[in-house]
């Protein structure tokens, strides 16, 4: 299973998109312990949403589209507001 989720911070309420084959609230106590260098200048996160797909090529596409001006827009609009 490949997973696409959203994290938002607390702190400041940016986003960050990201891909995993792990399980997101894994991800998410990997992101708030500072293992990425953005999300440890930006924790505490939280998550605010996650889709699955059995596609690791399917997954990473949704990604993509989360990161484009289109997907972001998208997420401010449903998920985020």
């Amino acid at each position: 299973m490949f997973y696409v989720y959203v994290l938002r911070s607390l702190r400041n309420k940016k986003r960050y998109v990201g891909f995993t084959s792990k399980d997101p609230q894994v991800r998410l106590r990997e992101h708030n312990s500072g293992g990425n260098n953005w999300t440890r200048q930006n924790a505490p996160h939280e998550l605010v949403h996650q889709e699955s797909f059995q596609d690791e090529q399917e997954a990473r596409r949704r990604e993509k589209f989360l990161k484009s001006g289109q997907g972001r827009k998208r997420l401010d609009e449903t998920l985020l507001s």
